[in-house]
């Protein structure tokens, strides 16, 4: 992507916003589904429309497997249950804790299996899907003691069942492999969730803890990063976690490292919208005050680097995503990216995987060893 004369440049108390090209300009550039279907005029919706996200600028630093490993799934039995997160110690590189899941087979890449187990999750009792690919790095004995950053990405649309990442229009597997070969990102460990236990948006959980329902936010905060750290090797500390997400999984990967500075170093919010509208929340207005990113941004309370996108061709994504960076306050640092031409479509989700990779590259912690 090249800068444009058009392209909006957001000014923010402690930070400047950057443009696309300029944040990637040490770690290079490349140009780069079940669509799902967009509310109108709300930025929100399943994959068949823009992508939007918001930051301000900043950046940091960047084996071989047995049969029955991860990276070779076992068959049989797909589910699993979250370890609790192992104590701190010394080193760069956290080993698997175990108990180590059972995984069944997705679907092929040309860049290796995606596979899936459904995890039980003690601390939200939550029950879901939830799919994993390893880079090819992963599974070379070179690496054999190397933990790797992780990268989780959330889909548009409801989410109940599926999640856009793992299917063939979004590539992304396939993308990080080619540049990890290039050195221009990192070999990421990709976690796919689920965002929701039903398709009817009347009962979406927004990726939080709404009173009286499944407790998604914590199966997400909590629950999948311990599983993570059970079965893979992974870089200690907050520094190897990033989260990225189209439409409604914008809102998520916003919110989600907003409210877990302590669990997500950056975040890639790809058009999204950033005011909580479940009908669950109702009569539990503090509640969804406290898990609105439009809210949180303002806050000045997590020192986390995002990037925040809309599509060119939609004036009203526009308008929302830069009145949310707008906000930002320090320690959080926003840049904005607003794609020429763009619409909320997977097809032009697709032609940012390459550069937002990049931009995570640059903001994330890279493999690890000791």
């Amino acid at each position: 992507m090249q800068p444009q004369s058009s392209r909006f440049r957001a000014v923010l108390t402690g930070a400047t916003a950057l443009t696309l090209a300029a944040a990637l300009a040490a770690c290079g550039s490349t140009d780069g589904s079940k669509g799902d279907s967009a509310k109108a005029g709300a930025g929100k919706g399943t994959a068949t429309a823009g992508g939007s996200s918001s930051a301000a600028a900043a950046s940091s630093a960047p084996g071989s497997s047995a049969p029955g490993s991860p990276g070779s799934p076992t068959a049989g039995s797909t589910s699993a249950t979250a370890a609790p997160a192992p104590a701190a110690g010394s080193g760069k590189v956290l080993m698997p804790t175990g108990p180590q899941a059972a995984f069944g087979k997705a679907r092929d890449t040309a860049a290796g299996q995606i596979m899936m187990t459904t995890l039980t999750g003690p601390k939200s009792g939550v029950s879901g899907k939830v799919w994993v690919w390893l880079p090819p790095e992963y599974n070379d004995p070179k690496y054999a003691k190397t933990g790797f950053p992780v990268l989780t990405l959330y889909a548009g649309g409801q989410s109940a069942g599926y999640n856009t990442w793992t299917d063939n229009q979004l590539p992304i597997q396939e993308v990080d492999a080619d540049l990890a070969k290039q050195g221009k990102a990192h070999p990421f460990i990709m976690i796919m969730p689920v965002q929701n236990l039903d398709s009817n948006e009347a009962k979406a959980l927004e990726c939080a803890d709404i009173p009286g329902q499944p407790k998604i936010g914590t199966w997400m905060a909590e629950d999948i990063p311990d599983f993570v750290r059970a079965n893979f090797r992974t870089v200690k500390g907050r520094d190897g976690w990033g989260l990225m997400g189209a439409s409604t999984g914008a809102f998520c990967s916003a919110k989600l490292a907003l409210q877990h500075p302590d669990k997500f170093k950056a975040a890639v919010p790809i058009d999204g919208y950033f005011n909580p509208d479940s009908p669950l929340w109702k009569g539990y207005e503090n509640d969804r005050q406290a898990n609105s990113p439009d809210l949180l941004v303002a806050q000045g309370k997590a020192d986390v680097r995002m990037l925040a996108t809309a599509g060119g061709a939609n004036a009203y994504e526009m308008k929302l995503v830069k009145a949310w960076v707008a906000k930002a306050a320090p320690p959080l640092t926003v840049e904005y990216y607003e794609q020429p031409g763009g619409k909320h479509l997977t097809t032009d989700f697709k032609k940012m995987i390459p550069d937002t990779l990049q931009w995570l590259t640059k903001n994330l912690a890279g493999p690890q060893s000791d």
